[in-house]
């Protein structure tokens, strides 16, 4: 085990400790892993080989990082920092990323998905919107909980898929997160277009450039890194 990787385990199994002695170290310690994380890590708009990382200025203070990877293993400091799930209207785990993070969560996360409150029977967070949770076994402090449209199924999907982009930011936002992962929403059995799903997705981040120091995706195919990281060479 890194240090690094040590002191996001400590973090983790901390977080919730009120001790205001823990919290003063807790701080200096997350300093110190952004502090090394940073030293790898360049602020112009360049990529590595495919499965390394491409790293895009989204402004002056501002990352937008692109990876191929597990998004359950994904953290930064275990305080700031969220996934966000590619749920369904339930909220209560499926198949893909969804199905990854619930497993690797532990059922905590499904028991706190039921008692987010239904907006209508069977539907705790409906298509375009967000719901935020801790995240329980996962190294991060939250997990934001968004419905991306099935593409085939509204007239209309782009505007629902900038809603997911845009109210889980939002909530994020609301939560103090500074890093924020995603997943490709809607592009696995939702069929949503690699191409127009990466456009908006970047589309929608850079509104919320001044808001977060990094903005990652994580990826699970050649196809969309590649993707990504052409549509972010052209709007970034």
């Amino acid at each position: 085990m890194t240090t690094v990787t040590a002191a996001k385990h400590f973090l983790h199994k901390t977080r919730y400790r009120k001790n205001p002695n823990f919290s003063i170290l807790k701080k200096q310690i997350s300093s110190v892993i952004i502090m090394a994380q940073n030293k790898s890590s360049s602020v112009s708009n360049s990529s590595d080989d495919k499965y390394g990382v491409g790293h895009f200025s989204l402004g002056s203070s501002s990352l937008l990082k692109l990876q191929m990877g597990d998004i359950t293993k994904w953290s930064i400091d275990g305080l700031s920092d969220a996934i966000v799930n590619a749920a369904n209207e339930r909220m209560l785990g499926g198949g893909g990323v969804d199905g990854a993070i619930h497993r690797a969560a532990g059922p905590e996360l499904r028991e706190a998905c039921y008692k987010v409150p239904e907006v209508r029977r069977g539907v705790r967070c409906p298509t375009g919107e967000a719901r935020v949770t801790p995240a329980f076994q996962l190294p991060v402090s939250r997990v934001i909980h968004t419905v991306g449209p099935i593409y085939d199924d509204h007239e209309k999907p782009e505007v629902l898929l900038e809603s997911a982009y845009r109210n889980s930011l939002t909530l994020a936002k609301e939560n103090s997160i500074q890093y924020i992962a995603f997943p490709a929403i809607s592009c696995g059995v939702y069929g949503y277009p690699y191409e127009e799903a990466a456009t908006i997705s970047i589309s929608v981040i850079k509104e919320f450039a001044g808001d977060f120091k990094e903005v990652h995706f994580v990826l699970f195919s050649d196809d969309i890194y590649n993707i990504w990281l052409e549509r972010a060479s052209m709007l970034l």
